[in-house]
């Protein structure tokens, strides 16, 4: 995010955010369901949960490169590092707040995503022990503190979480903004600063050795399996799923399909048995553990085809090198298409905008410059950064 001599940038993590952008286009152009029925697609079943979620654990490795990688930085370097990223993440934010005034049904990510990065700071400092402890008491905790405070909330506030995404105008609503944006939203702070810490303990590692990429590679994908197996237990042999069913909401919709793409519209209130599914988006241990598993080993794959050849993926690091404003474009498309009378077929819909965004991305690349809004919010931090002052790190990522 920033530039200097020193460090090469690590293009496998700019694939896998490549991924994560493509896969997140994909849930947003694609219907999710098979049309006339109640089975998921195959892109719900493939990218639903985990492209975003990649997207976030990337995140995380992104400000561990900023603050150091696997030297942390420490004490006045540090407090300078943090500086930059609080204003890199409240242009974000921004970014997401005028998104949010455009005419879509997408749920947008770049607010949230901002108020993530605020909240990963005070983490920043700590030792990689104490770090991964506190990203797995939080994977663990923070589900079963929004299963709590969901039914207060809900029966405290009017309303209890906002109608579309968070524009300006919803700082006149702060109870209800705040409620929106760290427990009832689609994107739960509360819970999603575990994909936050996971991807700063990721960052701490040194990314470029074989053995942690063949680490994240196996070990993430030993997550995502256990994640599932343990919440398939619960939901079968357990009885788990049969108690969902005797639900107001679990009988009344046709909750088996629906637990493999999202239980969101549905009340998880009223019995412990909600917090045994791995759905995507669902916010529950299980899917927490199991979509950062995939980030997890999505990243190494991505790291260890790019250790010697770095160019393989360019079709997928140069677009991920850029992706605030490709997704902010993709936003801006998507809301012109969905008011297109009649609909439009959705693959025509995605593939002009992948290959636009590779275009642009390995355009971008071969001139050796930033995309608008990341030279912006580059800019911005780091001047907040080094105080005014010409200053330079590396860019590791």
């Amino acid at each position: 995010m920033v530039s200097s001599p020193a460090v090469r940038r690590l293009t496998g993590l700019d694939a896998a955010r490549g991924i994560a952008l493509f896969g997140m286009m994909s849930t947003h152009i694609f219907p999710l369901y098979v049309p006339g029925t109640a089975e998921p697609s195959w892109i719900a079943l493939l990218f639903t949960g985990r492209a975003s979620a990649l997207f976030a654990v990337v995140a995380g490795i992104g400000l561990a490169l900023l603050t150091g990688g696997s030297a942390p930085h420490r004490a006045g370097v540090l407090s300078q590092d943090r500086r930059g990223i609080a204003v890199r993440a409240l242009i974000i934010a921004s970014v997401g707040l005028v998104l949010g005034g455009v005419e879509t049904n997408i749920a947008i990510i770049l607010f949230h995503y901002g108020i993530l990065f605020l909240l990963a700071l005070p983490f920043l400092g700590l030792r990689v022990p104490v770090l991964a402890a506190w990203a797995a008491g939080w994977l663990l905790l923070s589900p079963v503190a929004a299963f709590l405070l969901r039914p207060w909330i809900e029966g405290t506030l009017n309303p209890p979480s906002l109608d579309g995404n968070p524009v300006w105008e919803h700082f006149l609503e702060p109870a209800a903004l705040l409620a929106d944006v760290f427990v009832t939203g689609y994107y739960p702070a509360l819970q999603w600063l575990s994909y936050l810490l996971i991807g700063v303990v990721i960052g701490r590692l040194d990314l470029a050795r074989l053995g942690v990429q063949a680490a994240l590679i196996l070990g993430g994908a030993a997550a995502a399996v256990a994640a599932k197996a343990a919440s398939g237990y619960l939901l079968g042999p357990a009885g788990g799923l049969d108690a969902l069913l005797q639900t107001p909401d679990g009988a009344r919709y046709p909750l088996e399909a629906m637990l493999q793409v999202s239980v969101r519209r549905l009340d998880q209130t009223g019995s412990w048995w909600w917090l045994a599914v791995s759905t995507p988006h669902s916010g529950t241990p299980f899917d927490l553990l199991h979509t950062a598993g995939t980030a997890a080993a999505v990243t190494g794959i991505c790291l260890l085809v790019t250790r010697r050849y770095r160019q393989l993926l360019l079709p997928l690091s140069a677009p991920g090198a850029m992706t605030l404003t490709l997704y902010s474009l993709h936003i801006c498309v998507m809301s012109w298409v969905d008011q297109q009378e009649p609909v439009i077929d959705p693959a025509p819909v995605f593939w002009f905008q992948a290959l636009v965004a590779v275009a642009l991305g390995i355009l971008f690349h071969r001139i050796h410059a930033r995309g608008p809004l990341e030279l912006i919010a580059s800019g911005a931090a780091q001047a907040a950064r080094s105080g005014g002052h010409p200053a330079s790190r590396p860019d590791r990522r």
